[in-house]
C-alpha cells in the first residue's frame, strides 16, 4: 500500500483585490464584467497533481517560488483542502511546515510541547518519556520554562522542529526546514533525517538546495505553474529542471543584449546625423559610471555578442564551458595600433579579470572600416553568479575611442552552488591511507 495517493489534486486561491471606494459607475461595469472579473480574482496553485509515494521511499518536490510546492505539502497535511481531487494519506503524519504555528505565546515552551505533541496524536504518558529528548534536541535549556513570546525565530523553530521530529511519525513532510536555524542545529536536522531514511520511514522533501534532494531523495518531482512537468530519479530531473532555467535566464539576457544593440545603433546613427556632440573622452570616472559609455567614437563599438564553442549566441553559461567575447566595431578613417580589452566583474563591482591586446603583447597594425576582435576563453573555470563585461577601444596611451562600462551582462551556473570565491579551478580529490590504496574523487562540472 502507498504511503500518499494524489489524484488529480487542484488547488484555487481568490487573489487579493485592494479595497476602493464604489462609486454607481464602478458598480455597473463591474456587474457587467463580472465573469471576467471572477476568473482574473482567482488562480490555480495546483492543477491535476497525480503521484503516488512508497512507503519507505523519500520524494523531493523541486520548483520555483510560486510554483504550489508548499501548497502541495498543506494539501496532503490536511492544512487546506484542495479545490478537486483527492489526497490518502495511510500512516501517521507529521510536517514539518509553519513550525510552531500553533504555539500559546503566553505559556512556556514546555506546556506547548504538551499541547501540541496531544495534538500530533501522543498521549500525556508518551510525552512525559519524550520530554527529556524533545528539549535536549531542541537546545534551549533553561529557556524550556519560559514563556514562547520571549523566545527569538530560531528557538521557536528549534521547539517546532522537535516536537514534530519526535512523534516518531510513519510519514514525514518537510518544507525548507534545512535552511532555517544555526550551522549546529542544521546539521542536527540532517542526521535525524538520515536516521529516519534508515528506519524506512517515509519523506516528502520540499527544498530549494538541490544538492540535499540529490543527496537524499530516492526520487523527484518538478513543479512548475501548479503542475508536474516531470518525475523520475533526481539527477535526472534536476538537469531537466536547471536547463528549463538556464533557457528562461539566457531569454532574459538576449532580450537585454538586443536592447543595448538596438540602443547602439540609435547612438551610432545620432552621431551619424551630429545630433549628440563628442563626449569628453577626459571626463571623470564618477560621470562615466553614470553615462555607461564614453570616448570621440574615432572607432566604435557597434555589439558585443558571447558565443559557445558551435558559435551560437549564449548567455548563460555552465562552469568550465568555453566562451567567445565577440565584440564587433567600425573605424571611420585608418586608425594605427588600436587597443582593445575586457574586463569581467561581479555585480559587487570586484574585478574577476582585466587585459587588453597591448598588456598582452599582440600590437594590431591598423583598422580601417568595419570588423571584429574575438576573445575566446577555453574553458570559464568561475563560480555561480552574474557577470558583468566592460569592452573598450582605445589608444595605446589609454585615451578612449569607445568605452562600455558595465553595458553587457552574461552568467555562469553550476552544480555546485554553496562554493566560495571567484576562481573555479579544474580539480579532483584524492584519499591517501595506509590501510587502502589512494582513493580518487573525480568532480564533476
Amino acid at each position: 500500500m502507498d504511503a500518499i495517493v494524489a489524484e488529480s489534486v487542484a488547488k484555487r486561491y481568490r487573489k487579493h483585490r485592494r479595497k476602493r471606494f464604489l462609486t454607481l459607475k464602478s458598480t455597473l461595469i463591474d456587474l457587467l464584467t463580472k465573469r471576467n472579473s471572477e476568473e482574473k480574482a482567482t488562480f490555480w496553485a495546483l492543477n491535476d497533481v497525480s503521484f503516488a509515494l512508497k512507503r519507505g521511499e523519500m520524494l523531493g518536490i523541486i520548483g520555483r517560488n510560486g510554483s504550489g510546492k508548499s501548497t502541495l505539502l498543506k494539501v496532503i497535511a490536511g492544512i487546506t483542502k484542495p479545490t478537486s481531487g483527492k489526497i490518502t494519506v495511510n500512516g501517521r503524519l507529521s510536517a514539518l511546515i509553519e513550525l510552531g504555528g500553533g504555539f500559546h505565546p503566553e505559556i512556556s515552551g514546555r506546556e506547548n510541547i504538551m499541547i501540541n505533541g496531544i495534538i500530533l496524536g501522543l498521549s500525556r504518558k508518551q510525552l512525559l518519556d519524550k520530554m527529556d529528548d524533545i528539549i535536549k534536541f531542541s537546545g534551549l535549556g533553561d529557556f524550556i520554562d519560559a514563556p514562547v513570546r520571549t523566545y527569538s525565530s530560531g528557538m521557536f523553530i528549534r521547539l517546532g522542529f522537535s516536537i514534530a521530529i519526535h512523534v516518531d511519525p510513519e510519514i514525514l513532510l518537510i518544507d525548507e526546514i534545512l535552511a532555517v536555524g544555526d550551522a549546529k542545529f542544521g546539521h542536527k536536522c540532517i542526521d535525524k533525517i538520515e536516521e529516519y531514511k534508515n528506519k524506512d520511514k517515509t519523506i516528502l522533501f520540499v527544498s530549494h538546495d538541490l544538492s540535499a534532494v540529490e543527496k537524499f531523495c530516492d526520487r523527484a518531482i518538478w513543479l512548475e505553474k501548479g503542475r508536474i512537468l516531470a518525475e523520475g530519479h533526481p539527477r535526472e530531473i534536476i538537469d531537466r529542471y536547471l536547463t528549463y532555467i538556464e533557457r528562461e535566464e539566457s531569454e532574459l539576457f538576449a532580450e537585454e543584449h538586443a536592447r543595448i544593440t538596438s540602443d547602439l545603433d540609435a547612438h551610432h546613427q545620432e552621431m551619424e546625423n551630429g545630433e549628440i556632440a563628442n563626449l569628453d573622452p577626459q571626463a571623470s570616472h564618477e560621470k562615466a559610471k553614470d553615462r555607461k559609455r564614453w570616448g570621440n567614437r574615432d572607432v566604435e563599438i557597434t555589439s558585443v555578442k558571447f558565443m559557445d564553442r558551435n558559435g551560437m549566441d549564449k548567455y548563460v553559461f555552465n562552469t568550465g564551458e568555453s566562451m567567445t567575447i565577440k565584440i564587433a566595431f567600425r573605424a571611420k578613417e585608418i586608425i594605427e595600433k588600436p587597443v582593445f580589452g575586457i574586463g569581467i566583474y561581479l555585480p559587487n563591482g570586484t574585478c574577476v579579470y582585466a587585459s587588453n591586446t597591448d598588456i598582452e603583447f599582440l600590437e594590431i597594425e591598423h583598422i580601417h572600416g568595419e570588423g571584429e576582435v574575438r576573445c575566446s576563453i577555453p574553458s570559464l573555470d568561475l563560480i555561480e553568479s552574474s557577470y558583468y563585461l566592460d569592452v573598450a577601444c582605445h589608444k595605446r596611451d589609454g585615451f578612449p575611442y569607445d568605452y562600455h562600462f558595465r553595458l553587457h551582462t552574461f552568467a555562469v551556473r553550476s552544480r555546485f552552488h554553496n562554493e566560495q570565491g571567484i576562481y573555479r579551478p579544474d580539480h579532483e580529490w584524492s584519499i591517501h591511507s595506509n590501510d587502502h590504496d589512494p582513493v580518487v574523487l573525480k568532480v564533476k562540472t
